[in-house]
């Protein structure tokens, strides 16, 4: 199926109104002209932080209120994280693209909250590989949300649970966000996305959480990371099969509340975006020459 490239980008964690509506601005004014589908990401939440006293956000309703005001003024649509089950209704009221995190990939209850919520309001849903899982292991997160897909469809339009909204084909994505390996590093498996794409979901991959070292910066109590790294991955990434990018972004990347070893420069978005598109676009003609490759 052919889709549209598809851009998450934004700031790590929302840091104010005017900072999430003036980063918003800029991005959908560097990537005008594209054939892309941008949505503007932030996290109202961090909620795992390496250290108790590390900024986590606005929290649910404030930044809640900031992200409808950035839809509401820009014309963009919306990505957000959850991190309770029941948190996943509100956020879907709001929010056109919700987000398991990665560490809770695996828990069924927020599966299937997202999942309902998503179909309930028209929304996509996008899981998160948790570092500790290979792409193979996606299966099982991906079946909990199709049984509820399923279980919906067959109700009919009476369904009490998501009004019998029948799923669209891309309702459901994946992402790719590196694996654990050895001590505080983590390592991008460039089949994942190959891997992934056979359950037949679109995979984005996660360019800034990709290059983080987990709880390496100085005195352990913040994640570490290298962006040198960076877009080397991701033009590997999109010529290996990603279809989709997400991108964390600051207009001072070492000054951020979070992430701020890994966060793009704001500046330079869309010339890389561009470049990833060119790159997408070109391996697209490129045909399969082992047979077993063929979808």
């Amino acid at each position: 199926m052919s889709r549209k490239f598809t851009v998450i980008a934004g700031p790590c964690v929302i840091e104010g109104e005017s900072f999430a509506l003036d980063i918003a601005k800029e991005l959908k004014s560097q990537l005008s002209g594209l054939d892309i589908e941008l949505y503007f990401k932030s996290s109202f939440d961090k909620a795992n932080r390496s250290s108790v006293k590390s900024f986590r956000g606005p929290g649910l309703q404030e930044g809640l209120k900031i992200l409808e005001k950035v839809r509401a003024q820009t014309g963009l649509p919306v990505f957000t994280d959850y991190h309770l089950p029941e948190q996943a209704e509100v956020v879907a009221q709001i929010v056109d693209f919700i987000q398991v995190p990665a560490f809770l990939c695996r828990q069924t209850d927020m599966i299937l909250a997202g999942a309902e919520a998503a179909l309930r309001h028209g929304r996509k849903l996008n899981i998160k590989k948790g570092q500790f899982l290979a792409p193979w292991d996606m299966k099982n997160a991906v079946d909990k949300a199709r049984e509820v897909a399923n279980a919906e469809v067959g109700r009919g339009p009476k369904s009490a649970t998501t009004g019998g909204v029948a799923p669209t084909p891309d309702w459901l994505w994946v992402t790719e966000r590196g694996v654990s390996f050895g001590y505080n590093r983590l390592v991008v498996d460039m089949i994942s996305f190959q891997e992934m794409s056979r359950l037949g979901v679109p995979v984005i991959y996660d360019a800034t959480h990709s290059v983080q070292n987990p709880g390496a910066a100085a005195g352990g109590t913040e994640t570490g990371g290298n962006r040198i790294y960076l877009e080397s991955l991701a033009r590997a990434a999109f010529a290996a099969g990603a279809e989709g990018l997400f991108l964390e972004c600051h207009p001072d990347p070492s000054r951020a509340k979070s992430d701020a070893h890994t966060a793009f420069y704001l500046e330079s978005v869309g010339k890389f975006v561009r470049q990833l598109v060119e790159i997408k676009n070109l391996v697209a003609k490129f045909p399969h020459l082992l047979p077993e490759a063929n979808p």
